[in-house]
């Protein structure tokens, strides 16, 4: 009975010190559910996981870039771009370690609803993994990441001269992706929900 009273008053406290932080990604998901932001996901130094029922977009792109996040080691990744993208039933998380309280999970939500869905305009994703079933349309493989006519304007963080692959649209379903972080021009996020979860079994997958 003892350790479990100090274990809730380790998670009250967990709790005070995440209001500020929580209230204000909060705000800003607010924002961003209409339309008024630029959005730019990271978490310092962690890949985090996303999963998506469909992403359905226009003008694809796909390269090899390296990043640093968090400032640490530089990381290889492929960068999937998008001039716009539909996407249905989106979930983002990342797992976090807490001091005295273990791991914790925070997690994101949002275009639960088909006929609502998540809108993004000149979308990047740096990825690590991606499983996912992919249709293309008009696709070129094996293009000089120089000549890229495809994707959002200007294509940013190539490494000259590497692979890439370019498609006039792509639609990604059952979509799983571990990723060093996203940024959009525009991020509708409809249905916004952030919630915080003790332990690793509230992860997107």
């Amino acid at each position: 009975m003892e350790s479990q009273a100090r274990g809730g008053t380790r998670w009250r406290r967990f709790g005070l010190v995440m209001v500020p932080s929580v209230a204000a990604t909060a705000a800003i998901g607010i924002a961003l559910a209409q339309g008024a932001l630029a959005a730019s996901f990271s978490v310092s130094g962690q890949e985090f996981k996303v999963s998506v029922d469909t992403l359905d977009g226009n003008g694809f792109n796909q390269y090899g870039s390296v990043v640093t996040p968090g400032g640490g080691s530089p990381r290889a990744v492929a960068v999937s771009a998008f001039d716009n993208a539909v996407i249905d039933n989106l979930c983002q998380s990342v797992v976090i370690p807490a001091p005295f309280i273990g791991d914790v999970t925070v997690r994101i939500t949002a275009g639960t609803d088909p006929r609502n869905p998540v809108r993004a305009e000149n979308l990047f994703i740096d990825l690590a993994q991606l499983d996912a079933d992919a249709t293309f349309e008009n696709i070129d493989i094996g293009v000089n990441v120089d000549t890229l006519t495809r994707g959002p304007d200007p294509v940013r963080d190539t490494l000259p001269g590497s692979f890439a692959q370019q498609a006039e649209g792509v639609l990604l379903e059952d979509v799983e992706q571990v990723a060093w972080g996203t940024s959009a021009g525009t991020f509708e996020l409809t249905d916004l929900s952030l919630s915080l979860h003790r332990g690793t079994g509230e992860e997107c997958f």
